[in-house]
């Protein structure tokens, strides 16, 4: 079966819908553009299929009530306009959906919900509950409390990550741009890329940064990170506009098609590569890169050299080599206070209590990438 194939199938489907699809600057959010998108979805579950929507637009949609012209620049005054907006922008659709008789429930999550492990579970066992219950969840990251340090910074990535969460069987990545192309089609010719099978596919094209229209905060660049995380996970993405989402979902060959390029991981392993945030770092030798990067070894002291960060047993860490590569990141044994004792030090040298693995094989996925500076 062809990856469009697998997508037109697919029972369970994870949709990431833009703020330039959804709103305008002069009038806020566009229900006419929003409810045209509710019938493409209500006739997906008419169908008997299952439908996650990721939903921005909250703070867009909280600019006209308050009579702001742009996209807040303040932390503050952005929480405001989505406080205000989130609601207007759920009830609108609890409406629209009401239509084709799907109730919808509201679900607003943070980066911390997800970098922590236990809250992970929790998101992933509500959704499913959710779905059981025949309820269309839509999800949105929480921007009424969600502060620069724990933000997703974009809809986008988010979606990737839903759409594990979810066991999502393919992904849909809308915005108000057709696909990925090889070029600026507003300054000159360009042509659609029709299907990334590798990053290396994309290695010539320059992906823009930004939205249209100024009121969302995610480009190509976004959606290309984001459909990437999920192809390496098993989930088939489409990047393409709102306007194309039933072709889309009917397996038509439109926008961009990211085929899956790796197995589904478990759920651990999925938040350890891409959701976790590393609470320090434990610094190898070249031995003990060979053996974690080769073999897939375990961590033990004897191949460790430094540790540095703050951290407690259970808690994600990077792994990094003698040249300043991440190697690994995995759930680390011990607190950060207690490994500079047992730095280099033979595991049957030990005390009894302290001969347990760093860091166990089966906690670990490998990354390989440079560290800043």
């Amino acid at each position: 079966m062809t990856a469009r194939a697998e997508i037109a199938a697919a029972q369970r489907v994870v949709v990431k819908v833009g703020s330039s699809s959804l709103t305008t600057l002069p009038g806020g959010l566009d229900e006419t553009r929003l409810r045209a998108l509710v019938d493409v979805l209500g006739a997906l579950r008419a169908a008997g299929r299952q439908v996650v929507l990721v939903s921005s637009g909250a703070i867009a949609a909280g600019l006209a009530p308050l009579g702001l012209a742009g996209r807040p620049r303040d932390l503050a005054t952005a929480q405001a306009a989505a406080s205000v907006g989130q609601l207007r922008l759920v009830q609108t659709y609890a409406d629209a959906f009401a239509a084709h008789d799907v109730t919808v429930g509201q679900v607003l999550l943070t980066a911390d919900d997800l970098t922590r492990r236990s809250h992970y579970r929790n998101a992933q066992q509500t959704i499913e509950r959710l779905l059981a219950l025949g309820v269309l969840p839509i999800v949105n990251e929480n921007d009424t409390v969600a502060t620069e340090e724990i933000r997703f910074g974009d809809n986008d990535r988010l979606a990737a990550l839903v759409a594990h969460v979810a066991m999502a069987d393919a992904l849909l990545l809308l915005s108000d741009v057709d696909g990925v192309y090889d070029g600026d089609p507003r300054t000159g010719p360009a042509a659609l890329v029709d299907t990334v099978r590798s990053p290396a596919d994309l290695a010539a094209v320059t992906l823009g940064s930004a939205s249209r229209n100024g009121v969302g905060t995610g480009g190509m660049a976004t959606k290309v990170e984001a459909a990437f995380i999920a192809s390496a996970a098993g989930v088939p993405v489409v990047v393409t506009s709102t306007a194309q989402a039933a072709d889309a979902l009917a397996g038509e060959r439109v926008g961009t098609l990211f085929a899956p390029t790796g197995r589904r991981p478990s759920a651990r392993q999925f938040w350890l590569r891409y959701a976790s945030r590393p609470r320090g770092r434990v610094l190898l030798d070249e031995g003990a890169v060979r053996a974690v990067r080769e073999r897939h070894a375990s961590l033990l002291a004897a191949g460790i050299t430094g540790v540095t960060g703050e951290f407690l047993a259970d808690d994600p860490v990077e792994l990094v080599g003698p040249d300043g590569e991440v190697v690994a990141r995995g759930l680390v044994a011990y607190d950060a206070r207690e490994l500079p004792a047992l730095l280099g030090r033979k595991t049957g040298d030990l005390d009894p209590e302290y001969r347990r693995e760093v860091v166990h094989r089966d906690e670990m996925v490998l990354v390989g990438r440079r560290t800043p500076g």
